[in-house]
């Protein structure tokens, strides 16, 4: 009988030293600013006013980050496409003043734009600036002073 009291309140005080378990207690997970869940700019949102230049972050999920050259399934690099939409899928990203190229595979750019309002679509393309398509691109709203 001594045993079995024991062991009940041994239960008893394990069971109520326990914390209990919330619902809403769930770790936070990092949220980068996205339109797809391809591309992303980590540092910049829609809506933001910038100072010019100013730092550009820019993520891919589901891709690898290579420079430019030859072909490699699952691989690419970023392009800044200042004022316009995607390129579609297949087509070659334009070298010129609103096509900016990361082709060394960087991630991480500095931009200087005039005074307004901009787009900034960040398009992620294969190793000859064959783009990705839509899927692979994002496009914000920026200010800049």
């Amino acid at each position: 009988m001594k045993n079995i009291l024991l062991s009940c309140l041994f239960v008893c005080v394990i069971s109520c030293s326990q914390k209990p378990i919330s619902k809403t207690s769930e770790p936070q997970k990092t949220v980068f600013n996205t339109n797809s869940n391809k591309v992303f700019f980590k540092n910049i949102s829609n809506g933001d006013t910038l100072d010019s230049p100013f730092v550009v972050e820019m993520g891919v999920v589901g891709m690898k980050i290579k420079p430019a050259g030859p072909l490699e399934t699952g691989t690419g690099h970023h392009h800044i496409i200042i004022d316009k939409k995607h390129i579609d899928y297949g087509n070659i990203i334009p070298m010129d003043e609103t096509h900016l190229h990361y082709g060394k595979g960087d991630s991480i750019a500095t931009i200087s734009l005039p005074s307004g309002d901009h787009t900034l679509t960040l398009q992620f393309a294969n190793g000859v600036h064959m783009s990705y398509g839509e899927q692979y691109s994002n496009t914000i709203t920026i200010y800049v002073k």
